[in-house]
C-alpha cells in the first residue's frame, strides 16, 4: 500500500491512498518548538515526529510513501530505506491545507476553531523570527560589515592625514613633497617633531635610507616655514599618534577578513585575495546574492555609474569595475585588461557558486585555469590593435543645401 506524508502547524500527518487519514504524529504544543521543527523541514532534516509516523504507518502495512519535499524524500530514501517518490502538491497535501481547521479538531490539537487562527498565527510569528536570526547569523554578512568598517577607516584616517599634513606644512611644507606615504609622514612628526631635528641621524634610526635622510635634513635646513611652540606641536603630535592607531585598526581587520574569507569564501579568497574578494561579496550584498550573478554583472560590479551614463549616452561602457583591483588587471597591457577582466569575472562566477552550494575548495583548479587564459591573451595580442583611421567628415556647401531644398 501508498501513504501521503504532509506536514503542517500541528504536526505530520499521513494519509492512504483513498486520501483518508490513517495516523498522525503531533507536535508539543509550543509555537517556538513548532517552528524550529518547520524550519529543520524546510532545511531537508528528518525529524523524530517523521521518523516515528513512517515507522508506525510501515506496521500498518504501507511500504510506499509518497511525500512533497524532494531533499526530505531523498534524506529517508538515503538514510532510512524507505521506498518514497516526490509529488507537490501531493492530493493529500492540497485537502489538508483546504481543511487544517477540520483536521486540526479532529486530530486533538485544539478544542475549538478559534484556537486554529490563534495558533497559525503564533507559528507563523516564531517562524518569521527563525528565519531572521538564522539569516542574521550567516557569516558573509559578517565580512560585508568588516569591509565596510575598513572603508570607513581609510576615509578618516585619509581626511586626518590631510588635515595633519597641511596643518604640521605651516612649519616644515618641503616634508609634504618629500614623503609620500602617509604612515611614515605620520611617524616621523611624531616621533622626530619639529624641523630642527631632522637630522641624518635622527631619519636614519626612523628606517629611511641616507640619501633619503640627507635630502630631508638638508630641506629642514633651508626651510622656509613658521615656527612652532610647544603646545602646536603637542597637538599634532596628538593627532598623529591617533591616525596612527587607526592604522593599526585597519590592519587589524585586513587580518580578521582575510581568516573570515577562507571560512565563508575560501575559493573567492584564492583567486581574487581576501580584500577584493570580500568587496565582491559586499557589493553584491552576501554571497548567495554574488553566486546569483551572471559573470557580466561580476566584472563591472562597482562601475554602475559608468555603466549606466553608457546605456544613456551611447558612450562605451566600463570593462572593468572594483576587479580593476586585481593584479592581472591593473598590471596588465591596456589592450590585455578587457579580455583579462572578462576572464577573471568568469572564474570569479565559478568560485562564487562553489562558495555558496557546494563548499568544495578548488581556488587552486581555479587560478591555474585563469593564469593559462591570461598567458593566452598576451601571446595572441603582443602589441595593440592599430585603429581605424576615420575619414573626414564632407562639409556641405551653401550651393548643396540649396539644391537639397529645390529637390
Amino acid at each position: 500500500m501508498k501513504a501521503s506524508i504532509v506536514e503542517c502547524f500541528m504536526g505530520i500527518l499521513g494519509f492512504g491512498e483513498d486520501d483518508r487519514l490513517v495516523d498522525v504524529a503531533l507536535f508539543p504544543k509550543d509555537a517556538p518548538k513548532i517552528a524550529q521543527r518547520l524550519e529543520d523541514i524546510e532545511n531537508g532534516k528528518i525529524i523524530d515526529e517523521l521518523v516515528a509516523l513512517l515507522e508506525s504507518m510501515r506496521d500498518r502495512g504501507y511500504a510506499s510513501f509518497t511525500l512533497e519535499r524532494p531533499e526530505i524524500a531523498r534524506n529517508v530514501h538515503e538514510r532510512l530505506g524507505f521506498d518514497v517518490d516526490v509529488e507537490k502538491p501531493s492530493k493529500a497535501g492540497e485537502l489538508l491545507r483546504s481543511n487544517l481547521s477540520r483536521y486540526a479538531l479532529e486530530v486533538g490539537f485544539v478544542k475549538s476553531l478559534e484556537e486554529v487562527g490563534e495558533w497559525m498565527h503564533g507559528v507563523s510569528m516564531e517562524l518569521a523570527k527563525v528565519r531572521v536570526r538564522k539569516a542574521s547569523e550567516k557569516r558573509d554578512l559578517i565580512v560585508l560589515q568588516t569591509i565596510q568598517a575598513m572603508d570607513d577607516l581609510d576615509k578618516t584616517a585619509n581626511l586626518f592625514v590631510n588635515r595633519i599634513r597641511e596643518w604640521y606644512g605651516v612649519h616644515f611644507p618641503e616634508l609634504n613633497r618629500l614623503v609620500d606615504k602617509h604612515e611614515t609622514y605620520l611617524r616621523l612628526v611624531k616621533d622626530i617633531g619639529v624641523r630642527g631635528n631632522f637630522t641624518t641621524e635622527s631619519l636614519m634610526k626612523e628606517g629611511l635610507s641616507r640619501n633619503k635622510a640627507e635630502e630631508m635634513a638638508e630641506a629642514a635646513e633651508r626651510s622656509m616655514g613658521a615656527e612652532l611652540f610647544d603646545t602646536d606641536l603637542k597637538q599634532i603630535q596628538g593627532m598623529c599618534e591617533y591616525t596612527l592607531q587607526l592604522y593599526d585598526a585597519r590592519a587589524s581587520l585586513e587580518k580578521y577578513v582575510s581568516e573570515l574569507m577562507d571560512e565563508v569564501a575560501p575559493n573567492i579568497g584564492a583567486l581574487a585575495g581576501a580584500t577584493l574578494g570580500a568587496r565582491l561579496i559586499a557589493l553584491a550584498g552576501g554571497l548567495i546574492n554574488l553566486a546569483k550573478m551572471p559573470a557580466s554583472t561580476i566584472q563591472v560590479l562597482g562601475a554602475e555609474k559608468a555603466l549606466f551614463r553608457s546605456l544613456k549616452t551611447g558612450t562605451r561602457p566600463p570593462k572593468h569595475g572594483v576587479i580593476f583591483q586585481h593584479k592581472f588587471i591593473y598590471e596588465g597591457k591596456r589592450w590585455h585588461r578587457g579580455k583579462i577582466a572578462r576572464a577573471l569575472a568568469g572564474k570569479l562566477a565559478i568560485a562564487a557558486r562553489t562558495d555558496a552550494f557546494s563548499g568544495k575548495r578548488a581556488g587552486d583548479i581555479l587560478i591555474a585555469g585563469l593564469e593559462k587564459r591570461v598567458e593566452e591573451i598576451k601571446q595572441k595580442a603582443p602589441k595593440p590593435k592599430p585603429r581605424p583611421v576615420k575619414p573626414p567628415k564632407r562639409q556641405k556647401k551653401r550651393g548643396d543645401r540649396k539644391r537639397g531644398r529645390r529637390g
